[in-house]
């Protein structure tokens, strides 16, 4: 019988897991510090990397959104999974045998979440696809490949499979995984009739479609036989692993090199992925039967780590009147990215699948090389469309060409455009700019009322504490106020780098006052959990967290991995000397306030020995305020 994973399981996997490389399976992480990376937050939109990872602590934090957490709850809500579904893949990933409470061995296969079983059936349906490949039967899709220049390796590379032509073959082959009907059908591989499912994939060439995870949640089938009455391409439809809108074929192996070259190209089918990837275009995706639209922007934008510092998204298509009109569609959503967008439209339609049987690699890679702008490319497509041998033909076309222009985001750029489009008009430059500006002033007049901020913008990025759920209000301390500053980087200090509290400052820290309510609260908090989870920084914030109201546990995770300044192990422990001796120093000079405000009010004839005890305390305290500027 399966029970509740066990306390002490779950906290070894959470302390021997590596949120970072947990992370990193989702989003660009680069270094932010000693110890602290950022990346574009996965989940808001932001133009600017506020998602802050602190592997030695074990969480994350966005300064955008407030989302915060653990390796944990990263994949809960990433994978969509619940909290028994993280832990377990977590465990499986480092290897480590969960205990469950009541003597239960964990869930029972019928047990397992939904999820988890249909990733397991799209894993065994992978494996027999591709085995499939190299049976006698599947000789007309091998020589579909190679007929388009992919050999055996190739396919490999990309998990290229086979569908045999009967109709239950991938149906008997689950069955006997032991996976009942009622899980198949959910998972977009079979269609229904009169006698119960079947195969939805027969007689094709079988491309896996991955998430950037690398797990196959969907397949894409090409048309290889005459008498196959279905599409040339069939996918899977939607389910609840499937979601086409998110989906970008070939981002499991693009991924890393997309952030490392910050470029990202993005081509029509499965084999043009496959011929820029073997022509050494290692950045390129596909779309899964629909257009390139927001939902995958934000993975795009996420791998590009697109915050305005370089980085390109390049659009290929083909040269005909559908391939302009996606290229278009394209541009639609330009304003979504900071990166540059180009097109790159090769002359005689072909896409890069033909291109490299045609011409070898090199042309692949010239195709990329010669894209341009995506706003050049649109602003021809709207001169194409008018009669620029007519005086009316030539206004149409500026009032068209007009909003194009403006929506230029670089104020370098435009005004070189706007003479461009004067030059191809042959029209005065000082007009084209009167239409283009009074076209951004339309464009402008649209825009968010006075006092609201598009996602992105400075405002809306400004940390703000999650709203409690109950009990104390705590207001966000004043980042202006001198005295909450300091008390800010002491918490970051203690609960960054516990070890600093060694030698009598753990004694010290104990005592000390903190004004701000709310790092009052993470003090108590840390004085709470003592020095006995120290040593294992996992642990230990994760202790103070559950030490402090709910509400204040954001907090918690954003001081536990704002970046410190100090770029060597030797600068960050004088960095978090230093601090501790300021906070110490305040203390100090609290103490001294109100024992010299005691001194007088007190009548030192009639008091005469509480007059000296007081003098000889102040003295000490003084002595001590020297020591901690002598040591720091």
């Amino acid at each position: 019988m399966a029970g509740l994973i066990k306390r002490e399981d779950i906290d070894e996997v959470r302390q021997r897991t590596d949120i970072k490389e947990v992370v990193d399976g989702y989003v660009t992480l680069k270094s932010a510090g000693l110890g602290s990376f950022k990346g574009l937050c996965p989940f808001h939109d932001e133009r600017s990397p506020s998602f802050t990872v602190r592997p030695q602590v074990g969480r994350y934090h966005c300064f955008g959104c407030g989302e915060d957490g653990d390796a944990i709850s990263f994949v809960q809500k990433m994978d969509h999974s619940s909290f028994h579904e993280a832990v377990e893949k977590l465990a499986a990933r480092i290897g480590y045998e969960l205990r469950y409470e009541d003597g239960g061995t964990g869930p029972s296969r019928e047990e397992v979440g939904k999820r988890q079983r249909l990733l397991d059936a799209h894993k065994i349906a992978d494996e027999f696809f591709r085995a499939q490949l190299l049976t006698p039967g599947a000789a007309e899709g091998r020589n579909f490949l190679d007929g388009r220049g992919f050999d055996r390796a190739a396919a490999e590379h990309f998990g290229v499979g086979y569908a045999p032509q009967g109709w239950d073959s991938l149906l008997k082959h689950l069955r006997g995984r032991g996976f009942t009907d009622a899980e198949l059908k959910l998972t977009g591989m079979f269609s229904e009739g009169n006698r119960g499912i079947y195969d939805r994939f027969r007689g094709r060439l079988i491309w896996p479609i991955r998430d950037i995870a690398g797990d196959t949640i969907g397949f894409g089938a090409r048309k290889l036989y005459e008498d196959d009455q279905g599409p040339k391409y069939l996918n899977t439809p939607e389910t609840t692993l499937y979601k086409k809108s998110q989906v970008l074929y070939g981002i499991d192996i693009a991924k890393r090199n997309i952030a490392k070259d910050r470029q990202l190209v993005v081509v029509e089918g499965y084999t043009d992925v496959m011929a820029c990837h073997l022509a050494g275009v290692t950045t390129a995706v596909a779309t899964c039967g629909t257009a390139f639209g927001t939902e995958h922007i934000k993975i795009a934008r996420r791998l590009l780590s697109d915050d305005g510092t370089g980085g390109e998204v390049v659009f290929t298509f083909d040269g005909d009147a559908a391939g302009q009109k996606a290229a278009l569609r394209a541009f639609e959503e330009d304003q979504r990215f900071v990166a540059q967008t180009y097109v790159a439209v090769e002359p005689t339609g072909a896409d890069p699948c033909d291109l490299r049987q045609l011409k070898g690699d090199a042309a692949v890679r010239e195709l990329i090389e010669s894209r341009k702008p995506l706003f050049e490319f649109a602003i021809r497509a709207s001169l194409r469309r008018h009669n620029l041998d007519t005086v009316e033909g030539r206004v149409a076309a500026l009032r068209e060409a007009a909003p194009v222009v403006a929506q230029i985001r670089d104020s370098a750029i435009r005004p070189a455009y706007i003479r461009e489009l004067a030059g191809w008009l042959g029209m005065p430059i000082e007009e084209v700019s009167r239409y283009v500006g009074a076209a951004a002033k339309r464009a402008a007049s649209g825009a968010a009322p006075s006092g609201t901020n598009p996602p992105g913008t400075a405002e809306q990025s400004s940390t703000a504490a999650a709203p409690p759920s109950s009990g104390q209000v705590f207001n966000r301390p004043d980042p202006r106020d001198p005295v909450a500053g300091m008390e800010r980087q002491a918490l970051e200090v203690v609960l960054q780098e516990p070890s600093v509290l060694g030698d009598g400052a753990w004694e010290r820290f104990e005592a000390s006052h903190f004004a701000t309510p709310a790092y009052a609260a993470v003090h108590a908090a840390v004085r709470a959990t003592g020095l006995a989870h120290a040593a294992d920084p996992v642990a230990w914030v994760e202790h103070v967290r559950q030490e402090v109201p709910e509400p204040l546990r954001p907090l918690v995770s954003e001081l536990a991995v704002t970046p410190l300044p100090a770029s060597t192990p030797e600068a960050m422990q004088r960095y978090c000397r230093d601090i501790l001796a300021r906070l110490f120093e305040l203390q100090i000079t609290r103490i001294k306030a109100d024992k010299m405000g005691q001194l007088q009010r007190l009548d030192a004839s009639a008091f005469p020995e509480e007059f000296q005890r007081l003098n000889r305390e102040l003295m000490v305290l003084e002595m001590q305020r020297r020591a901690l500027r002598s040591d720091s």
